[in-house]
Formats: structure tokens, sequence, C-alpha cells
């Protein structure tokens, strides 16, 4: 899979994830569940979404963070499947991101996708960000 695809798997994971904790995650979780049902029962998929979901919640309560990260890597990882599977899925799952994510796309300047391979950074800083608004040089201790 080219890095762009990946790229686009793990931005969806990341905003797929997002959405199932939010508000407005019953309006979307059908048009989700179609986008990965691809010759599956749609109802399977959307079970799949709600067990997910009824995970996600449960780890946002209790700060689990590293079940919230299984969640996503494992939505991450059927994203890929997908787009290996359907060439027409990257197409469909951007206009699915802008859906779940319109925000996005009021920003301009075009997406950011941040990656970090091949390290552990328990005691180190790591800053992901889309946009950092202001910075300046000083140092304050």
């Amino acid at each position: 899979m080219d890095a762009e695809l990946a790229a686009l798997a793990a931005a969806g994971a990341t905003t797929l994830v997002q959405s199932m904790v939010g508000d407005g995650w019953a309006g979307l979780r059908d048009r989700v569940a179609s986008f990965f049902s691809r010759g599956r029962n749609e109802e399977d998929v959307q079970e799949d979404l709600e067990e997910s979901r009824a995970e996600l919640v449960a780890a946002q309560d209790t700060g689990d963070e590293e079940a919230f990260a299984d969640v996503q890597a494992e939505w991450r990882n059927r994203l890929r499947r997908t787009l290996r599977a359907d060439p027409n899925a990257a197409a469909e799952l951007r206009a699915l991101l802008d859906e779940l994510a319109p925000e996005r796309s009021d920003r301009g300047g075009g997406s950011t996708y941040n990656t970090i391979n091949n390290g552990v950074y328990r005691n180190s800083t790591v800053i992901q960000a889309g946009t950092i608004g202001r910075m300046t040089g000083e140092t304050r201790r």
C-alpha cells in the first residue's frame, strides 16, 4: 500500500474513533456501516461499530488510552484492507471523512498526516498537530 493510502487509513481511523464517542454518532453510524459493508451484511458491520463504540466509551471513562489505541488500530487495519480491495474506496473515504469532520475542509491548506515509526516515546515529548498557533523562541523554566 502506498504511503498516501496508508496515511488516509490512519486519518480515517482517527476521525472514526473520535466520531464514535461524539454526540452525533447515531446519525453517522449508518453511513459508516455502509462504507465498510462492501459485500458483507451491513447489520454485522453496525454491530462491530457499536461494539467498538462501547469499548471506546468505557476506555474514555476510565482513561484507558491503550484500549482506545487498540480500537483505533483495529479500524485502521480494516480501512487498509478496504482500500486495498477497492480502488474506488479512497475517494469514498475522503468524502466520508469530510462528512465526519467538516472542519478539516474549512481550514484550507490541505491535510496533515502525522506518523511516528520505530520507537517508544514513554519519557519523551512528542507533539503532533495540523496547525500550531503562535510560537516564539522563548523557553520558560
